[in-house]
């Protein structure tokens, strides 16, 4: 037997930090970490196991031998075992071999700080260095200016591993082969940001990487920790903000992974009733408990230190926040006030805002919340939760719901797309059409247009200008900008072929378009979040169709006017009131024969006449080609 050398990097402040829920870099701590100690080369190791009996490191360096190289546990009552292993070096494979009164006999378990991991379905950790030499200096130096709340934001959701696949062997694209054709797709569209859904690393495929086994290693199915920086580089020196879906909810209850990590409940909470989520079937974190809360926090601040990371969109906050979450009547417990708050995740959610936007300039923190909780993009010293945004759900399903009406029908749904507006400034709101919309039998947003072919798609140009148009910032999942037909499939490339279609090319330039006019006017994102930023002219015409607002920037002169006809049917002659005087001059038209539409003739500028109507002191006339939405600015006095 022969016992790890007795060594720590533990200081007594760390397991201070550590107990009271306050470290936030344990991943400088725990984990595989390569040393010289007394000149001698190797790896310290260290592992929370609180309940464990003993902890020994087993690998291909010990042919997996428990007996060999046996943790030390700290005095301190910490729950930390720990130990320095000569001569184990970079890149060798391990796991931890925990014994356990609560175990029968032993559990081999992977490392839950380990930065990388072997390939699904092996699960074997990996002992790995982060060296890397960035290059995006400037991106990370102008970040906070780029992801200020009154900056663009147009997100590129998507799945890396279904993105785009090689022809001949259907395997997916390498991080290295991402940054190559990923980058040059997203500088063509026009997108400011790209959102991957979970890279942290995670055991089953068709999990689309929700289901969490490595908080701190980005999935090895795509290639090494190394190559996943090159391929954030790449983006930043491209001028893209990266975005990580990160699942700090629940996790799943595969062997080698966090689930009863020492035979006790370490990371769930033991209580039923708040550790373990119906839906999913898998596990919740115990926020009530200090270790927990530092570890993921840690996990958070690790991606955005050691990766660069520009923001994390938070999965499933809904499910963190409600006790009652997915329950019946007798399966929860109010919380000590009587509520059905989860205060102990309440708090966590909090600290975790307050401590990355504290420590990591510019960066950026999304919900996915789905209630009408109060405050989630509020800050946390106003009693908010500290997001930065918050997905906006109910504009999502009440756009989908409207679009998918024939246009015969929408004038008894107007309100549809009129009442997200009523709410729209309460919260800091991301528009979202995401990969949830594309799945488990809801088919394509294509998939959803009415209509003949000609009109499906001019219902997405339109449905896509409604997004643009509309106050926050937006989000699409890949495939949408080009009008996927299928659903989304995990083990399949987007169908890349049909861009080669004039009716796909005329959509995706559409949505380029969009992009483009997003990022330069001022009217459509310097007071997204605001409503100074919108004003109604009418959307009282259901007889019609037809809706017309303004979008405004701090200098009027930025001001937008922008009419929508949601029907087939032209209009022309149609008046709309305007509130200032001068020439307003075609800026848009989703319309237009160079997005394939039917090149209906407008005008290229209007020029108010001295006519009330709508509230406002002067009018415009204007011909509203079918389908479409019309962007007019004012160009003078």
């Amino acid at each position: 037997m022969a016992n790890a050398i007795a060594h720590s990097l533990f200081t007594d402040f760390d397991i201070s930090l550590f107990k009271t829920g306050k470290h936030f870099r344990l991943y400088e701590k725990f984990g595989a970490h390569q040393l010289t100690v007394d000149g001698v080369e190797g790896m310290y190791f260290a592992v929370f196991a609180p309940s464990a009996s003993s902890v020994s490191v087993i690998g291909n360096f010990n042919y997996w031998n428990g007996d060999e190289h046996k943790l030390h546990v700290r005095w301190d009552s910490s729950g930390i075992w720990e130990g320095f292993l000569p001569g184990v070096q970079h890149g060798e494979l391990y796991k931890y071999r925990i014994l356990s009164d609560h175990f029968d006999g032993h559990k081999d378990k992977a490392d839950p700080f380990a930065f990388f991991a072997e390939q699904s379905p092996k699960t074997s950790s990996i002992s790995w260095e982060l060296g890397y030499e960035w290059n995006d200096l400037d991106w990370m130096q102008k970040r906070p200016q780029h992801q200020a709340l009154d900056q663009p934001f147009s997100v590129y959701e998507m799945h890396l591993g279904s993105w785009k696949r090689k022809e001949q062997t259907n395997d997916p694209l390498s991080y290295i082969e991402l940054a190559e054709d990923l980058t040059a797709y997203l500088e063509e569209m026009g997108y400011t940001h790209v959102e991957f859904l979970p890279i942290t690393e995670f055991p089953y495929d068709m999990s689309w990487g929700y289901q969490v086994t490595g908080y701190f290693a980005p999935t090895s199915r795509y290639g090494s920790p190394q190559e996943f920086m090159y391929l954030v580089d790449r983006l930043h020196q491209a001028g893209i903000g990266v975005i990580l879906d990160w699942v700090p909810a629940h996790f799943p209850s595969d062997d080698h992974g966090l689930y009863r990590f020492d035979g006790s409940c370490v990371y769930e909470h033991p209580d039923i009733r708040k550790g373990y989520h119906p839906d999913w079937k898998s596990y919740i974190f115990n926020f009530e408990r200090a270790e927990v809360r530092s570890f993921l926090i840690s996990s958070a601040c690790f991606w955005m230190d050691k990766y660069h990371i520009d923001a994390l969109r938070v999965d499933a906050v809904s499910s963190m926040i409600y006790l009652d979450y997915s329950r019946e009547q007798g399966e929860w417990e109010p919380n000590e006030n009587g509520g059905n708050e989860y205060l102990a995740a309440i708090h966590f959610l909090q600290e975790l805002n307050a401590t990355v936007y504290k420590d990591f300039d510019g960066i950026q923190m999304i919900a996915e919340e789905s209630t009408a909780f109060a405050g989630v993009s509020h800050p946390t010293d106003t009693g908010g939760l500290g997001f930065g945004m918050k997905w906006m759900m109910g504009w999502m399903h009440d756009t989908l719901r409207f679009f998918g009406k024939e246009p015969v029908h929408r004038q008894h749904h107007q309100d549809d797309i009129s009442f997200s507006l009523v709410y729209a400034f309460t919260e800091n709101f991301m528009l979202p059409l995401s990969h949830d919309e594309v799945v488990h039998g809801k088919g394509s947003i294509m998939g959803r247009m009415p209509g003949d072919e000609w009109q499906r798609f001019a219902n997405l140009r339109v449905l896509y200008s409604l997004m643009f148009m509309h106050p926050g910032t937006k989000l699409n999942f890949m495939g949408n900008d080009f009008g996927q037909y299928k659903e989304w499939n995990v083990t399949q490339s987007l169908d890349w072929h049909l861009t080669q279609y004039p009716l796909h090319k005329g959509l995706q330039t559409c949505f380029k378009g969009l992009n483009e006019l997003y990022k330069k006017e001022l009217g459509l994102h310097q007071l997204q979040f605001s409503p100074e930023g919108f004003e109604w002219i009418d959307h009282s015409d259901s007889q019609n169709s037809v809706i017309a607002f303004l979008r405004k920037a701090q200098n009027e002169n930025d001001t937008l006017l922008i009419v929508f006809n949601l029907t087939p049917v032209p209009r022309d002659g149609y008046r709309i009131g305007v509130p200032h005087k001068g020439i307003w001059s075609i800026i848009f038209n989703s319309d237009d024969s160079v997005y394939h539409g039917s090149g209906y003739p407008i005008e290229d500028s209007l020029e108010s006449e001295h006519k009330e109507l709508h509230a406002k002191p002067y009018s415009v006339v204007v011909n509203l080609a079918p389908l479409s939405c019309l962007v007019y600015k004012r160009s003078s006095k």
